[in-house]
């Protein structure tokens, strides 16, 4: 819903951000800025800002900023309005309501008690004789009953209105069943049925306690093999991550991300209470960012196979932004060792701290702690590989190096490896081991590898001049969907923002400047927006924004606004005006040859005028 203007001032202005993110993360006062380690990624070195006068947060480190709704829509994982709500509570105001979200909140408390109901009988039923193949399936996977009820396991009759007949006798409708993702439709028909069917159940629950969904694996061949909710008002499977409800309780090092329910209820059971599972097959935004939260060091623990790598990709992707350090799992037989190489290139631009762990004679966590324990699990988190140790082992176990000829050639292909390696001590220290295992002189393969150093050096050299061809990359910002057209019109539009939130009187002097003048439309919008608070005489906030915009263009502004303000005069106030003019007018000039240009085609096409 949209808030009144000056309700939201109100709450803004009882909520400090300074005091509402200093909840979360221990603060410390540097100029008029405070500053702390971000809680969105892991770091060691405070990069995280909060600037108390403008009532914004920015992270220089990933990127993330806003006002203080924005920061507890990230932090506590909530919709927007679910956001105001909460600060609202926290400042004792009493939120103005038409209804429809009174009533939108309620619906939700009734679907969550719905799930609950359904999950105390999906776990009833396991312990029925129907349920006899999904405990025998449990006991051969090694769960015991005790993890069984611990995560509220249970198993879904083979009946197409099992679950339907028992929650309408306790007074749940069919619609509110359907609106749960609990029953499936028939299109034709329009008749309802129970959505899971003979499946063992999982009940997914959010950080809060509240059942919100469920995944169900087939006891037959029936396809497809798992099969959760669908996306309702109360689960959204990006938000969310299975088992992240007793992650948040426990003490941790690191986070354990797996492919599926059953790898992750394994690791619990070995006292691993760090482990979660992605609700699909890759990991979303939402969720990295969720992880990274609680944590500073992943691990990634997804199959070797085609899959299972594409899916471990897509999470290095996500995660890099988040965290210092990732943690590959693989195991030691060829697919493994061929999946991580695969890896490494990608891993490589990260710029993280990246480890492996091979886990000789399994496949994963779950058949390796079967096989050998917890106590040895966690020595090889404890020892294993960096990436370099675990290069520079692979390549030397591809040659023969009682072979003079395979020799060679594992001191060229180790020099160029070594050569990429990004301190002089690394360079010398694995250097130095490769020669050792070699049967080398160690000066000798430094000369190599200095050789291959320049050649390194060389091409980064080119690769860097071609991006100062582009001079326009270096001011782009870092959101690709915001990205500059026109950067001199947009360099002056950002200056005359920081300007306009520093002195709002100012707005006074930009009398016939319009929106569409801004060749950045959000700058154009923001723009808008405070020359309507203006008339309006509300306050003039970045804060007082965070209703109108998405959160990357929060984060955008935010992140502008962060930006050195210069000194505050008529001449560079003026110089902006007439830089945005000067600019919009070259692009009405540009729009009208366009427009020609196209009218002469389309003559021509038609022959009108074509020769």
């Amino acid at each position: 819903m949209a808030f009144p203007p000056a309700f939201l001032d109100e709450l803004n202005a009882r909520n400090p951000i300074e005091d509402v993110v200093g909840q979360y993360v221990a603060l410390t006062r540097r100029g008029s800025n405070l500053f702390g380690l971000c809680p969105f990624h892991g770091e060691k070195t405070p990069s995280f800002s909060v600037a108390p006068e403008k009532g914004i947060f920015y992270c220089f480190g990933c990127h993330k900023g806003g006002g203080v709704v924005n920061f507890i829509m990230e932090i506590e994982n909530l919709t927007y309005g679910d956001a105001v709500r909460f600060l609202a509570k926290r400042a004792g105001l009493e939120v103005p309501d038409d209804g429809a979200y009174q009533s939108q909140y309620k619906k939700k408390e009734r679907l969550w008690a719905l799930c609950r109901a359904a999950a105390q009988f999906y776990h009833a039923q396991l312990k029925t004789p129907a349920g006899e193949e999904a405990r025998a399936y449990l006991q051969k996977r090694g769960v015991s009953g005790q993890t069984v009820t611990r995560f509220g396991l249970g198993y879904s009759p083979n009946r197409w209105t099992a679950l339907l007949d028992v929650m309408t006798a306790k007074g749940y409708t069919k619609e509110e069943l359907l609106e749960a993702g609990l029953l499936s439709q028939n299109r034709d028909k329009g008749t309802l049925y129970d959505r899971f069917r003979n499946r063992l159940m999982f009940p997914i629950i959010d950080v809060r306690g509240n059942v919100i969904g469920f995944g169900g694996r087939v006891m037959d061949d029936s396809t497809p093999k798992y099969l959760n909710s669908p996306e309702t008002i109360i689960f959204n499977k990006r938000r969310n991550l299975f088992a992240m409800n007793v992650v948040k309780k426990s003490k941790r090092e690191f986070i354990i991300l797996t492919e599926g329910y059953m790898d992750a209820i394994a690791l619990h059971q070995y006292g691993f209470d760090c482990a979660v599972a992605s609700l699909g097959t890759s990991l979303t935004e939402e969720q990295a960012r969720i992880i990274a939260r609680h944590t500073d060091r992943i691990v990634i623990s997804y199959d070797a196979d085609g899959a299972g790598q594409a899916a471990a990709q897509r999470a290095i992707d996500m995660l890099s932004k988040y965290t210092d350090e990732l943690v590959l799992t693989y195991d030691g037989d060829e697919a493994g060792q061929n999946a991580t190489q695969r890896a490494i290139p990608m891993l490589e631009r990260t710029g993280l701290r990246v480890r492996i762990l091979r886990m000789r004679g399994a496949k994963d966590p779950d058949e390796f702690l079967k096989k050998y324990g917890a106590d040895r699990f966690r020595l090889l988190l404890e020892g294993c590989e960096n990436q370099a140790e675990y290069r520079l082992r692979s390549l030397q176990m591809r040659f023969d190096l009682s072979q003079d000829e395979q020799k060679v050639e594992f001191a060229k292909q180790a020099a160029a490896l070594i050569a990429g390696f990004g301190t002089a001590v690394e360079r010398e220290v694995y250097g130095t081991r490769a020669a050792e295992a070699a049967g080398l002189s160690p000066d000798v393969l430094r000369m190599e590898i200095d050789r291959a150093r320049k050649r390194l050096l060389r091409q980064e050299k080119r690769e860097e001049t071609r991006r100062e061809m582009d001079p326009a990359a270096a001011v782009q910002p870092f959101q690709r969907e915001l990205r500059y057209d026109n950067v001199r019109s947009a360099v002056a539009e950002e200056g005359l923002l920081r300007m306009l939130f520093r002195e709002p009187a100012l707005l006074a002097q930009t009398e016939g400047l319009t929106a569409e003048d801004f060749s950045v439309p959000l700058f154009g919008r923001v723009y808008a927006a405070l020359c309507e608070r203006w008339q309006n005489d509300l306050a003039i906030t970045p804060a007082a924004l965070a209703d109108s915009l998405s959160p990357a263009e929060m984060a955008h502004l935010t992140a502008v606004l962060q930006k050195q303000e210069p000194p505050l005069s008529e001449t560079a106030l003026a110089d902006y005006l007439r830089i945005l003019r000067e600019e919009r007018a070259k692009a009405r000039v540009s729009d009208a040859s366009d427009l020609l240009a196209m009218q002469r085609d389309l003559k021509k096409k038609k022959g009108y005028g074509g020769s």
